[in-house]
């Protein structure tokens, strides 16, 4: 079809998470208050790890740099659903919509990639502890970080630049609650089947390589685990890695429900699977590394005993 024949979309309508009026209003409590948790809790982790000298360790630089992009995740996602559910018609620009994508995927990736890291941080510890400071030196850890951020910056890109490229006409209404990938293809009408097994090809790669680094990181793990011969020692071990197979778990478990499930045509479920790794998770991740982490709760003890001591002087 000859692209001058179409006219071309310049904002999109998202169709949200659902069209009853009265629903709208306890959707907007419920995913404020998500939020209102996720924001509290993702700030108050990098808070505590960066002014608890007890918490800097090359663990506890990733879980804050984790919490950062959980943080700044759930604000691409969750200001503008707000917005949505106290709007007539839920418009969002062109510009608007691909700058949203970029960062959902930025951070997104960048999400994945930070767990991948922290399970190499599990694995050298339990598996070579006497090499583990020079292993994760402050350099290795920077760099590392930093490799995660680059890959994720790149990643968007590739996304958003294929996505921007494509011709829209007809209908401009995304049947989902924000800008993402698949719902914006299928929309689109100059669609390029072989780019887009491509496009699916990354995403697989980012999914299915970090997956797999970090299932073979706790196959090494649990090895080392089980010839630990006190019962207290195995317990120790495995405790230090609970957290983070918690945060895994329920990340995978969604992004692959959402993006390697056949299609069945039902939005709903997508919607579903959506505000789960793209609300929920976020929110649950300080909760996860809080309630199950000593050194965590000792250290935001001591801050709050500094704190109402400092008061009452």
């Amino acid at each position: 079809m000859d692209k001058a024949n179409h006219s071309l979309v310049t904002e999109f309508i998202l169709e949200g998470l659902t069209d009853k009026p009265g629903l709208q209003l306890p959707l907007f409590v419920f995913f404020l208050l998500i939020y209102t948790v996720s924001m509290v809790g993702n700030m108050g982790l990098v808070f505590l790890i960066r002014f608890s000298s007890q918490l800097h360790t090359p663990m506890y630089y990733f879980l804050s740099n984790l919490s950062f992009i959980d943080l700044c995740y759930s604000s691409v996602i969750i200001p503008k659903m707000l917005v949505n559910f106290v709007s007539e018609k839920n418009f969002t620009s062109f510009p608007e919509c691909m700058t949203q994508l970029f960062f959902f995927c930025f951070f997104g990736i960048d999400d994945s990639y930070m767990l991948t890291a922290m399970a190499y941080d599990r694995y050298v510890a339990i598996c070579n502890p006497l090499f583990y400071n020079v292993t994760m030196s402050n350099r290795v850890c920077f760099l590392l970080v930093t490799g995660v951020y680059t890959v994720g910056f790149f990643g968007a890109l590739v996304h958003t630049s294929y996505i921007s490229s494509r011709f829209f006409c007809g209908t401009n209404i995304i049947q989902h609650y924000f800008c993402d990938i698949l719902p914006l293809l299928s929309i689109s009408c100059s669609r390029d089947f072989t780019k887009e097994l491509l496009v699916m090809v990354l995403v697989s790669f980012n999914v299915f390589a970090c997956a797999i680094a970090i299932f073979i990181s706790y196959a090494f793990i649990v090895s080392s685990i089980l010839r630990i011969r006190s019962a207290e020692g195995r317990s120790k071990a495995f405790s230090t890695c609970s957290s983070h197979l918690a945060a895994v778990g329920v990340f995978y478990g969604s992004i692959i429900f959402m993006y390697f499930k056949p299609s069945t045509g039902d939005t709903t479920q997508e919607k579903v699977a959506s505000v789960f790794y793209t609300t929920v998770i976020p929110m649950l991740n300080p909760m996860i590394y809080s309630l199950r982490n000593k050194d965590v709760k000792e250290s935001l003890k001591k801050l709050l005993n500094c704190g109402i001591l400092s008061r009452s002087v």
